[in-house]
């Protein structure tokens, strides 16, 4: 026993063991009663639309509950341990991510004194015994407001910890407030741009750039030179890898070639979109592009989603994939690439001769005679496999 307060009696002691029994299996409207008390804590609001942030706290609540009930059951009046709270760690770091502080600690304050009221029901059930009664409530009050100054302490330095490890890292900071935008978490848009340093309404662009062993002041003076040729004045750059970075643009037009892109750096743009939506489509459609652009090997530094969204969705499988090119174009998969480009653009035209060679920079009858060439190597010709054979042309392009 703890000599900061004495031992019940014999009395009081059988009296904490009845009432602690109830409560390890309470009523259903105990139980809504007291976690609805810890939901109302400081700033939960925040969190209400998050079911698993939500559930983690009602699970610590009524495990905390459950804790001191059995410990007084077993040590009636004893001071109780807390729990072993590693296992409310994860649900501290995300709520950490969320913006939250120890504040939200308010929820178990709360909880609390609904909690007492229904233990003071429990024990006036008990026993009418004035002395005893009064002994009861003397000890249990002192019980439970040291395991709850107990828990909460602990449960604050785990709340300390995760802000430094957060605000200790900027790059670290940015990257949480981001996944909880790209996860699509209840995070309002006010406390997410304060985070990021960086507005969530009007157009977005998302870009990922990678460079395999390309110091990151090379990506970032990609990024300078991306805005300066948009007219852009600001960014989000979240730091992805040791040589990846992920970006977003407050723009719907990114000025980006080729020749602003250094050998070895590559650029996956997304689609503009608007808004948060548009924020997080343009980010996975830029990953998407990225992750293709790869996996057909190809060695082009800028590519857009929307000039792969058709590969992407043909297959996984580069072997499935260069199949269906080898058998779609036959020998015009390995002839002058003259030929293909031509083919390529003029689908791209709306099998439009004039405005292929305008785009080409060549003569119409140039154009003419490299499409009868071209079509005469096609295994099936155009009348029957048109489709097929430009989007073969397609990804044969991103794989030269």
């Amino acid at each position: 026993m703890d000599e900061d307060w004495p031992a019940p009696s014999p009395a009081a002691a059988e009296v904490i063991v009845a009432g602690a029994r109830l409560v390890l299996d309470p009523p259903k409207e105990w139980i809504d009663d007291f976690n609805s008390a810890a939901l109302r804590g400081v700033r939960l609001d925040e969190i209400a639309g998050d079911r698993t942030l939500v559930d983690a706290l009602v699970g610590t609540n009524m495990a905390n509950l459950a804790q001191w009930a059995q410990h007084n059951v077993e040590s009636p009046g004893a001071r109780v341990p807390i729990r072993v709270i590693d296992d409310g760690a994860a649900m501290v770091r995300e709520m950490v991510r969320r913006g939250l502080d120890s504040g939200m600690l308010d929820a178990f304050r709360t909880a609390q004194s609904v909690a007492w009221r229904r233990w003071m029901e429990v024990c006036f059930m008990l026993t009418d015994d004035l002395d005893v009664l009064r002994e009861v409530l003397d000890v249990t009050s002192q019980s439970i407001g040291t395991f709850l100054d107990d828990t909460v302490t602990a449960l604050a330095e785990q709340i300390a910890v995760a802000r430094a490890q957060l605000i200790g890292d900027t790059h670290a900071e940015r990257r949480a407030a981001v996944a909880l935008v790209l996860e699509g978490a209840p995070i309002d848009d006010a406390r997410a741009e304060s985070q990021l340093n960086y507005r969530l309404t009007g157009p977005q662009t998302a870009v990922v750039l990678s460079g395999t062993g390309m110091p990151m002041r090379r990506l970032e003076a990609v990024c300078d030179a991306i805005m300066a040729a948009s007219g852009l004045d600001r960014r989000l750059t979240v730091l992805a890898g040791v040589d990846r970075l992920w970006v977003w643009f407050p723009g719907d037009r990114l000025d980006v070639d080729e020749a602003q892109v250094p050998e070895g750096i590559r650029v996956a743009i997304g689609l503009p979109g608007v808004g948060r939506e548009g924020f997080r489509r343009s980010h996975f459609q830029a990953l998407s592009a990225d992750q293709t652009l790869v996996g057909l090997g190809s060695a082009r530094r800028v590519v857009r989603y929307d000039e792969l969204a058709l590969i992407g969705a043909l297959s996984d499988d580069r072997q499935i994939v260069d199949d269906f090119v080898q058998q779609t174009l036959g020998e015009l998969a390995a002839a002058d690439p003259d030929l293909r480009e031509c083919m390529r653009v003029w689908f791209d035209e709306q099998c439009n001769s004039t405005a292929t060679a305008a785009r080409l920079f060549t003569h119409r009858n140039t154009v003419v005679r490299r499409l009868a060439r071209a079509e005469e190597l096609l295994p099936g010709g155009l009348s029957r496999n048109a489709i097929a054979v430009a989007a073969a042309l397609e990804i044969r392009h991103w794989q030269d």
